[in-house]
């Protein structure tokens, strides 16, 4: 690149005055391995003995030695062979069998059949079990054979790829997994590292190079490391395969940002730093090689420790069913004990009488024993309360779900021919639950591209384009752009509307000159030119790229820079300043600043940063300049513009002399090193001239803010974890809308001990409370974490809306296990949370933390490597397939382009997944109880015998031909409202979160109608046979003509209740339901046919008993007269239901069947703004800037939301009295896990 860079300057000044082994690290703090006898220390070689461990065997401290592989191998380090599988070719079967049958009904039907192989109490055939059950445990075990294949394959992918290994002093091609702690490696120009790596050399100048972390926190730009000096010249392979140096550090940990070592080498030690690694993960960019040496390889890099453990994930309906499945065998083992009751007096009683007629069984010697086998008997014939079939058509339904999701045209993204894709099979009703969502910003919320859109220059805006009558245009109005044509270096892309700010630089307005001169000289930008005036710019941050791209194409381009220069090219005349000094940005500075000297000799000071911070340090000569610029940052920053404003100081000779030494004896300062440096740079940064303000716009993804207006009124929290700066994280907070003016107050924690954090956040809880409100004893209720109700009394006293911010080292401390709770408390009050600065790990530590105490689910949402673990971490992980790789779409559940997509996937998608299943799973349970039960009230009356009401080919084809297809096609298509209105009334998410449409009571519901049905199924036919005769006047009541009668009315009664069940009515559903019934007397007549009576006389014995019974008037009065005792009351309690107490969807459909008679037009969208203020917001990079280094050597306003009101009904207000309700009897989380906090 021919561009001198970090820490030039600062090793040169310091190798003038002192020796090198002496030196003060540039970054970083040396540290001195634990226990290290102090004659080592004073000789600053490396200890010999051997790495001790505590008796657990956890790593103290990490000792590599370079070209030393028997050395480095008696620690028995991590090999850099990853693993992500879960099975091998041996353990796959039995282990996933395992998994398997921790599903209780699993393990249920497998006990099932194992009795069904007992002869003497088996009643059906096994057949009619093992067949379901191995077809359920072979499309599972293929499914996970299929998932953990691809992951195999990728990790076979990344262990096999190739990397330079020096090997007695040769490079040779070595696969990933085979690399060894203290080996050396090579790496070229685009290459991945490898492992974590200390930086030795690099083909830049003074051992530089440039990468790309976005595998690690999601940015895009450039970082800079360097190596030590002492390693620099090692570019040789004979220097390196000499090398013999020794790094002790720190143990492997999930810190990226930090990393603290010392290298042993010539008897001399040097400190390390972050700024000496090269992580796991990073991309080489700009950079012919380099040369690392392994510190942390495999599971022990920094990114595979940020990386969270694949979690089996389950919905909180297969939660649900798991219980109660065994409290259907609990009903079941009762039911059974009663009839093996019966049984056993019965037989004692009456039995014993007629042995001679009915003889008992060899094996029974006595009436207690025949109870006994009776109830086992019985156990088979009423297991049909919970048939396999049952989880067969869970996962069709599943499936069929999952492919609405893939053809949903309307999240296809045309743009990158991207569709959306459900990569599971399991989550989708969860789907419609969600209460939280955690998402990333970078690349998730914004496409991560800065536009220069306006800017104040001495006093006076550009940027607006004015009407001839002075209206100010809107895009869609605006003439063509300025044109930059007279720039031959003009960057293409750029675009500016505004033609008077170019007409100001070309008619030689000095201030506009000196604005733009200073967006061309303070910045830390590095520019290559790959031929004669193509330009490429590497920007730390996207805004340093916006500001000095817009001062190149207004005629001041940025051309080169050394370590002491910077080249601008002004008007097309080639000006080189000196640069004197690099005052570099960090978060308590909120500014940076270069000092330069032109070529006519003179020193200036440009000063760029933060308005809060920057309009207190200037000259108070100018107020009517302060004023105007002033006004102007407050209208930018109401149109969420990101701000920044611009200041000079010219200074003299010999003050600059004198403020130089000062710099440089802060430099070299053993300790307190960044305070001092603080506080030179305070003296000289003051009472500067005002040169005006900047505004860049921070593109928000297309319908970010409307996507979280609505799914804020659908009740779901929506916090944002996101690894950049909190001014950047905070704008782009007001861009979305998660922020707002109106909000009572935003609470911003940034304490860096555990005192000042917990002290932060009970400052922030006071403020929340209603002053006029009493809540305990001046909040101590809120201090002590045994109170109950802690998070429902708090959010029930909190008076207007709040925010919270918080850093990712106060969060470190917030997340510890006696404060979580405060922080949990705290945070879930606020109606927006941003994290700002936080680590992978951290990010999954706050979604765990929601998970452990709230019940609710969580969705986390990201599209880099950095959100893999808060994705695996959720209940449901989405990945936007963006601009940082495909990492967090392999490890989602559900993945699509763009955020906006994201209300289309709840609101549509996950609401009526929910809705179809719970109403699959009401109706299924109400009608197998419906058809078991029957069985139960036949015991009564055929001497406990376990005798079946039905034939056992009416059993056998009840669940897998009579009434499967009905069910399945509610289950796949039912809707209560159309995709408009979900949209239109996100409301109607409330009862997933609530979990209303299928819980404990809404089971027992179900059961005790699926219970009154089988009564009537059998009482009434009962009683009408006792008395009925045919035409013929004989008797009508046999054996066989009242199963045929039970079971028909059993068909034609559940077919009329899906009928009514159903809400959207499809020529499937017509067909399917119908079909069905015509199916059932189809196959009935053909099993009492002489066709099938001559072919196997043996099984059907019956002939002609089918046609005989419903040929007779009364058993059609009798079906008739049972389907409307069993359908009236339903019919009934509904229309009642629907007349007196509506839920919101009944209101919905009402409200569209009068918009359709009326014809009535839409009312009009609302403009939805907001007030102005100040705030300032540059985003500077994730870390600190590398100013230091290189001397060494939106808004996107919120539309009109597609919202429409409507008149609220009597009833509107019972979700909101049911989710008080569900807060108020929410426990103490204080308690532990088990003791949930409810929201």
């Amino acid at each position: 690149m021919g561009l001198l860079g970090p820490c030039w300057v600062r090793w040169h000044c310091v190798q003038k005055s002192a020796p090198q082994a002496a030196l003060p690290a540039p970054t970083g703090i040396m540290t001195v391995p634990k226990e290290m006898p102090e004659k080592w220390a004073r000789a600053g070689a490396p200890p010999s003995w051997s790495r001790k461990k505590p008796s657990w065997g956890t790593e103290e401290e990490r000792r590599a030695r370079a070209n030393d592989r028997e050395y480095n191998e008696k620690f028995q380090y991590a090999s850099n062979c990853i693993k992500t599988s879960k099975y091998n070719i041996l353990t796959f079967l039995p282990v996933n069998l395992f998994e398997q049958f921790q599903e209780v009904a699993n393990t249920y039907f497998l006990f099932l059949l194992i009795l069904q192989l007992i002869p003497q109490i088996s009643s059906l055939s096994w057949f009619t079990t093992i067949v379901p059950l191995v077809l359920v445990l072979t499309i599972t075990a293929v499914k996970d054979a299929t998932d953990d294949y691809f992951r195999h394959k990728s990790d076979n992918q990344v262990n096999n790829r190739q990397s330079q290994v020096l090997i007695n002093g040769i490079l040779q091609q070595e696969q990933w997994m085979n690399v060894c702690v203290g080996d050396i490696i090579k790496l070229e120009n685009n290459q991945f590292v490898a492992a974590d790596l200390l930086l030795l050399s690099s083909s830049e100048p003074h051992g530089l190079c440039y990468i790309e972390t976005a595998e690690l926190d999601g940015e895009t730009n450039m970082k800079v490391r360097q190596a030590i000096p002492i390693t620099w010249e090692l570019g040789d392979v004979s220097k390196l395969a000499k090398f013999d140096g020794e790094v002790i550090c720190e143990p492997p940990n999930n810190k990226l940002d930090k990393f603290s070592g010392t290298l042993y080498w010539k008897e001399s030690k040097f400190p390390l730093s972050n700024q000496n690694m090269l992580l796991r993960g990073c991309v080489l960019r700009n950079t012919e090689w380099c040369f690392g040496l392994v510190i942390f390889a495999g599971p022990d890099t920094k990114l595979m420790q940020n990386s969270g453990r694949t979690k089996f994930k389950r919905t909180s309906i297969d939660r649900l069913m798991n219980t109660l499945v065994l409290w259907i065998f609990g009903f079941l083992v009762c039911m059974g004990v009663i009839l093996a009751i019966g049984n056993a007096i019965w037989e004692h009683e009456v039995g014993m009488r007629f042995q001679v007629y009915l003889p008992w069984d060899e094996a029974v010697d006595s009436a207690f024993f025949s109870g006994f086998l009776s109830f086992w008997s019985y156990i088979i014939i009423l297991n049909t309360v919970v048939p396999i079939s049952l989880y067969v058509s869970v996962e069709v339904i599943r499936l069929g779900h999952s492919y609405f999701i893939n053809w949903d045209k309307k999240m296809f993204c045309a743009k990158k021919r991207t569709p959306a894709e459900a990569r599971t099979t399991t989550l989708n009703e969860e789907l419609g639950q969600v209460e939280y969502i955690f998402s990333d910003k970078t690349g998730t919320l914004t496409q991560n591209i800065m536009v220069f859109n306006k800017c104040s220059v001495h006093g006076r805006s550009y940027g607006d384009v004015f009407d001839v009558l002075g209206h100010k245009a809107e895009v869609g109005e605006r003439p063509e752009p300025v044109d930059f044509s007279f720039n031959p270096l003009a960057d293409q892309k750029f675009l500016f509307w505004d033609p008077t700010l170019l007409e100001a630089v070309k008619m030689g307005n000095p201030h506009v000159h000196e604005f733009f001169r200073l967006l061309s000289l303070c910045h830390t930008v590095m520019s290559e030119e790959k031929s004669e005036g193509e330009l490429f710019y590497k920007a730390q941050s996207p805004d340093e790229g916006a500001l000095v791209t817009a001062a190149r194409n207004f005629g001041f381009v940025f051309r080169s820079r050394t370590p002491k220069t910077i080249t601008v090219h002004e008007l097309g005349t080639a000006v080189t300043y000196q640069l004197l000094a690099i005052l570099d940005f960090n978060n308590i500075r909120k500014r940076m600043s270069v000092i330069v000297r032109n070529p006519e000799g003179k020193i200036r000071l440009y000063c760029k940063g933060a308005d809060t911070i920057l309009l207190d340090r200037l000259h108070p000569s100018a107020p009517e300049l302060l004023a105007s610029t002033t006004d102007h940052l407050n209208e930018y920053a109401g149109e969420g513009l990101r701000t920044l404003v611009l200041a000079y100081k010219d200074l003299d000779e010999e003050h600059y002399e004198e403020w130089a030494d000062r710099r440089l004896q802060a430099s070299l300062a053993q300790d307190s090193r960044e305070d001092r440096l603080a506080s030179v740079y305070e003296e000289i940064e003051s009472d500067m001239t005002l040169l005006g303000a900047t505004a860049i716009e921070d593109k928000l993804q297309q319908g970010v803010p409307e996507t979280i207006a609505l799914l804020t009124l659908a009740n779901i929290k929506i916090w944002v974890l996101t690894g950049d700066k909190q001014e950047t994280a905070v704008n782009i907070g007001y861009s979305c809308k998660m922020l707002t003016d109106d909000m009572s107050e935003v609470f911003v924690v940034t304490g860096h001990t555990v005192l000042e954090v917990r002290e932060e956040l009970r400052k922030a809880r006071e403020k929340m409370v209603d002053p006029s409100r009493t809540v305990g004893n001046g909040f101590t209720c809120h201090e002590s974490p045994s109170s109950p109700k802690l998070t429902s009394v708090l959010e029930a006293a909190v008076a207007g809306e709040y925010a919270l911010v918080i850093n990712g080292h106060s969060l470190a401390h917030a997340l510890e296990a006696d404060m979580e709770l405060e922080f949990l408390e705290t945070a879930c009050a606020c109606k927006a949370v941003i994290c700002c600065r936080v680590t992978p790990l951290q990010k999954a530590q706050v979604v765990e933390l929601v998970k452990k105490y709230k019940k609710a689910v969580t969705l986390a949402i990201g599209d880099g490597a950095n959100d893999v673990s808060m994705i695996k971490t959720a209940h449901i992980g989405v990945g936007i397939s963006g601009q940082e790789g495909i990492q967090a779409v392999l490890a989602s559940d559900y993945s699509f382009s763009q955020f906006k997509f994201l209300q289309r996937l709840l609101l549509v998608h996950g609401r009526w997944s929910y809705l179809r299943m719970c109403k699959f799973l009401c109706y299924f349970f109400y009608k197998n109880f419906a058809f078991t039960m029957v069985h139960f009230w036949f015991g009564f009356f055929c001497g406990f015998s376990a005798q079946t009401v039905y034939d056992q080919y009416f059993i056998t084809l009840y669940n897998i031909v009579y009434t499967s297809l009905p069910v399945l096609a509610m289950g796949v298509f039912d809707q209560d409202v159309p995709e408009q209105r979900s949209m239109e009334y996100p409301k109607l998410y409330e009862p997933g979160q609530l979990n209303l449409l299928f819980n404990k009571r809404e089971f027992f519901i179900c059961i005790a109608q699926g219970i009154y049905t089988s009564v009537l199924l059998f009482f009434v036919p009962y009683g009408v046979f006792a008395e009925a005769t045919r035409d013929d006047g004989t008797q009508l009541a046999d054996y066989q003509s009242f199963a045929v009668t039970v079971a028909t009315s059993l068909v034609i009664v559940v077919s009329v209740q899906i009928g009514l069940d159903t809400g959207y009515w499809t020529a499937i559903n017509h067909f399917f339901i119908w079909g069905s019934v015509a199916v059932y007397f189809a196959i009935l007549f053909a099993m009492h046919s002489n066709g099938l009576f001559d072919m196997f006389p043996n099984q059907f014995r019956f002939v002609g008993n089918a046609q005989n019974t419903l040929a007779q008037p009364a058993v059609w009065l009798t079906i008739a007269l049972t389907t409307v005792v069993c359908i009236l009351p339903v019919v009934a309690f509904r229309f009642l239901k629907l007349s007196l107490r509506p839920d919101l969807s009944d209101t919905v459909r009402y409200t569209q069947l009068v918009r359709r008679k009326q014809k009535a037009q839409h009312r009009c969208m609302r403009r939805v703004g907001r007030a102005g203020s100040r705030r300032s917001g540059y985003a500077f990079s994730h870390q600190e800037g590398f100013g230091e280094l290189i001397m060494s050597g939106k808004n996107m306003r919120l539309s009109s939301l597609a919202l429409s009101s409507f008149t609220a009904r009597s009833s509107s207000g019972w979700i909101e009295s049911l989710r008080r309700k569900k807060s108020d009897g929410a426990g103490s989380p204080g308690g532990g896990a088990d003791k949930p906090l409810k929201g």
